[in-house]
C-alpha cells in the first residue's frame, strides 16, 4: 500500500450524519496564524522607547486546498499574518530626534564667544591697571580715586548682589510652595516696594537721587495700573503655576544649574565692578562703562537661558515621553549644542517683550487720537511680524529637539495655531510679567539697602551705587527665577503638542472651552482683542 492508499480513505470518507447523496458543505473554516516579529531596536535613543504605537490590523488568508503527496504536490508553507497601520501613515512621519548633535545658531555662538573673549581681556586689563596704580603708585591721583571707590561703594554693591541671590531663591521657593497666592503678592508687592523706594530716593534731596526716585515712582504707578488690569487673570495664572511646578520635585538636582549660574554671576559681577573702577579713570570712561554694562546684561541673560534650557529639556521630556532625563546631561547640552540659541534668544526675547509691553500700553492710550492709534497699530504690526520668528516659547523646542532659535519659534507658534484658541490664551499669559516683576522688586530692595548705606557713609556716591545695585539685583534675581518660568513654558508648549496626555489636567481645556463659548474674562490683548459672544 502506497501513499495513495492512505490518502484515498480520507477523501472518500463521508461526513457522519449525512446521506450518501447529501452535498458536501463548502469549507468555510479559515486559519489565523499571527507571527510577531521583534525587530532590533537599532541606533534609536532610549528617549524614543515610549512612543505611542499605531493601531494594528491583522490580515488573514484562507488555507489552500489539500494536495496529495502522491500526486507530486508539495505542501506550501503556512501563511502568516502581517501587521499594518490602519491610517497608512508614511514611514517618514516620525518623532524628531531628541539627541541632535548639531550646534544651533553657530554664527551667534561665535559672536558671543568672541565678545566674551574681548570683554574678558578688557576686564583683565582694567583690573590689572587699577591694582597696579594702587600698589606701584599709591600716592598718585588715580590711585587715590581708585582706592576711594574700592572702599566707598564696592562693599555696598557686593552686599546688594548677595541680597539679590537670597531674594532670588526666596521668590522661587515661595512660588513653588504657594503658587496661587504668590502671583497676587508679587504684583502688589512690586507696586508697593518700588513706590516706597522711590520716595526714599527723593528724600535724599540730591538731584540725581530725586531723578531716580521720580522714575521709580512712575514705574510703580504703571505697575499698579497693570495689576488692576490683569486682576481677572490672576486666578488662572496661579493654577497654571501650581500645575507647572509640580514635576520639579520628581527630579533631584534640577535647581543645580541655576545655583551654578548664580555663583558664576556673583564672581563675574565682583570682577566686573573692579574693572569699572579701573575704566572710570581711563580714556572714554562713559562709553567704556556703557559697553561693559551691555556686555554684563547679555552675559547674565545667557546664564539665565542656560538654566532655562536645562530645566526645559528635563520637564519637556517628562511631559512628551514620560521619561526621567538626566539633569547633568541636559546641562551639558545647554552649555554646548544649544548655547548659540541661548545667545540669540538672549538678544531677541527682551526686545520682543519690550515691544509687547509698548504695544499694550499704546493700545490702552490710543482712544480717539489718530496719532496714538497709528502708533499703536504700527507697533502691533511690527510685533506680529517678528513674533512668529522669535518668542520665549522657543526655548522648549530648542531644549527638547535641538532646533535653532528661529526654527523653534516657528514650530512652537505653529503648534499653538493648530489648537483652536491656544494663541490667544498664551498671548494673554502673565507669568513672564510676574517673573519680571520679581526682578524689579529685588532690584528695588537692593537699592534700599545699598542706597541707604552709601548715603550714610559717602552720600556723593548714592545715585551711582543705587543705580548699579538695582541693575545687578535685577539680573541675579532673573537667573534664579529661570526654573519656574521654564516650567510654565513647558506646560503650555507640551500641552499643545499632546493635549490628550494623562499628565495634564483640565486647567487649559476648561479655559479654551470658556473662550469658545465667549465666557472667558482673561483674554484681551492687542494681538487678540476680546470678541463678543457668538461672534
Amino acid at each position: 500500500m502506497g501513499a495513495a492508499d492512505n490518502a484515498a480513505p480520507r477523501q472518500a470518507e463521508p461526513e457522519r450524519g449525512r446521506g450518501p447523496m447529501a452535498p458536501a458543505p463548502e469549507a468555510k473554516e479559515r486559519e489565523v496564524k499571527v507571527v510577531v516579529v521583534d525587530e532590533p531596536p537599532g541606533p534609536v535613543v532610549r528617549q524614543q522607547a515610549q512612543r505611542p504605537l499605531a493601531p494594528l490590523q491583522v490580515t488573514t488568508q484562507a488555507p489552500p486546498p489539500p494536495m496529495s503527496v502522491a500526486s507530486g504536490g508539495v505542501e506550501p508553507p503556512p501563511q502568516v499574518a502581517t501587521f499594518r497601520s490602519l491610517d497608512q501613515t508614511p514611514p517618514q512621519v516620525a518623532f524628531a530626534s531628541l539627541n541632535s548633535r548639531v550646534y544651533t545658531n553657530g554664527i551667534t555662538l561665535c559672536v558671543f564667544l568672541v565678545h566674551l573673549a574681548a570683554v574678558g581681556f578688557a576686564v583683565g586689563f582694567f583690573v590689572f591697571r587699577a591694582v597696579k596704580d594702587i600698589v606701584q603708585h599709591p600716592r598718585s591721583r588715580n590711585a587715590r580715586r581708585e582706592r576711594n571707590l574700592l572702599r566707598e561703594w564696592l562693599p555696598q554693591v557686593e552686599g546688594a548682589v548677595a541680597l539679590s541671590i537670597v531674594l532670588a531663591f526666596a521668590w522661587q521657593k515661595a512660588v513653588r510652595a504657594w503658587p496661587r497666592a504668590m502671583v497676587r503678592v508679587i504684583l502688589w508687592s512690586s507696586f508697593g516696594i518700588t513706590l516706597a523706594v522711590g520716595a526714599l530716593l527723593m528724600c535724599f534731596s540730591m538731584p540725581a537721587t530725586v531723578g531716580l526716585g521720580v522714575a521709580m515712582v512712575m514705574f510703580s504707578i504703571g505697575t499698579g495700573l497693570y495689576a488692576c488690569w490683569v486682576t481677572r487673570r490672576v486666578g488662572f495664572t496661579g493654577r497654571v503655576f501650581e500645575r507647572a511646578v509640580q514635576p520639579v520635585d520628581k527630579f533631584r538636582g534640577l535647581n543645580g544649574p541655576a545655583y551654578l549660574m548664580v555663583a558664576a554671576g556673583f564672581v563675574w559681577i565682583s570682577v566686573w565692578c573692579v574693572a569699572v573702577i579701573g575704566a572710570a579713570h581711563y580714556r572714554f570712561p562713559g562709553l567704556t562703562i556703557l559697553g561693559l554694562g551691555l556686555s554684563l546684561a547679555w552675559t547674565a541673560e545667557v546664564m539665565r537661558n542656560v538654566a532655562n534650557l536645562t530645566a526645559s529639556r528635563v520637564i519637556a521630556l517628562y511631559y512628551l515621553r514620560g521619561m526621567q532625563s538626566s539633569v547633568q546631561f541636559s546641562f551639558q547640552r545647554a552649555l554646548s549644542y544649544n548655547l548659540g540659541s541661548a545667545c540669540l534668544g538672549s538678544l531677541f526675547v527682551p526686545t520682543i517683550e519690550a515691544l509687547r509691553i509698548l504695544a499694550r500700553g499704546l493700545n490702552l492710550l490710543e482712544g480717539e487720537d489718530e496719532f496714538m492709534f497709528s502708533c499703536a497699530h504700527c507697533c502691533l504690526h511690527v510685533m506680529n511680524a517678528i513674533f512668529e520668528f522669535g518668542n520665549s516659547w522657543a526655548f522648549v523646542h530648542i531644549a527638547a529637539y535641538g532646533r535653532g532659535f528661529v526654527q523653534a519659534s516657528r514650530s512652537t507658534w505653529g503648534q499653538f495655531e493648530r489648537l483652536p484658541g491656544m494663541p490667544a490664551l498664551v498671548d494673554s499669559d502673565i507669568t513672564s510679567s510676574v517673573c519680571f516683576l520679581t526682578g524689579v522688586t529685588s532690584g528695588a530692595l537692593c537699592v534700599a539697602l545699598a542706597g541707604s548705606w552709601t548715603f550714610a557713609t559717602h552720600k556723593h556716591y548714592t545715585a551711582t551705587v543705587s543705580l548699579l545695585a538695582f541693575f545687578v539685583g535685577y539680573l541675579m534675581t532673573r537667573i534664579g527665577m529661570a526654573l519656574p518660568q521654564a516650567c510654565v513654558g513647558c506646560y503650555y508648549v507640551c500641552f499643545s503638542e499632546n493635549p490628550g496626555s494623562r499628565l495634564f489636567d483640565s486647567t487649559i481645556p476648561e479655559r479654551l472651552h470658556k473662550m469658545q463659548e465667549g465666557r472667558d474674562p482673561l483674554v484681551s490683548t492687542p494681538r487678540f482683542p476680546q470678541q463678543p459672544a457668538g461672534a
